[in-house]
């Protein structure tokens, strides 16, 4: 995927953040417990930094030329497991969607230390 495409990809997953957002905290409220709310806006928060990281990631990766193609799939795909799988537990309470979640975390952590990794080694080269 090109960066620009990442980049749109990111502004919509911010996009669907804030409206998931206001929807938990007006349609959501007194029909979920404050424990799922909670866990509603767990799921929203990742979704909206990781978006944004999504953005500073592709652009911090052009300027130093760091390829970040697998990293930026890898949080969006960990943004979609993480918080897909809190919204749909929050939704359904089916609880087994709770256990899918530290996938899309995993995918998280693993993009970060990627990108962390990569652009260390890219700029002590320097």
């Amino acid at each position: 995927m090109s960066p620009s495409r990442t980049i749109a990809l990111a502004g919509f997953l911010m996009m669907l953040a804030i409206a998931l957002g206001a929807f938990g905290a007006h349609a959501l409220e007194g029909r979920l417990t404050l424990e799922r709310l909670d866990t509603w806006q767990i799921a929203v928060r990742y979704q909206v930094w990781n978006s944004l990281g999504i953005i500073a990631m592709v652009l911090v990766g052009k300027h130093f030329m760091v390829d970040t193609k697998a990293m930026g799939l890898s949080l969006i795909f960990g943004i979609v497991i993480f918080s897909g799988s809190l919204y749909t537990l929050c939704l359904t309470n089916i609880g087994i969607f709770g256990a899918i979640t530290p996938i899309g975390g995993l995918l998280m952590i693993i993009a970060w230390g990627l990108f962390a990794w990569k652009l260390f080694i890219n700029t002590s080269e320097s």
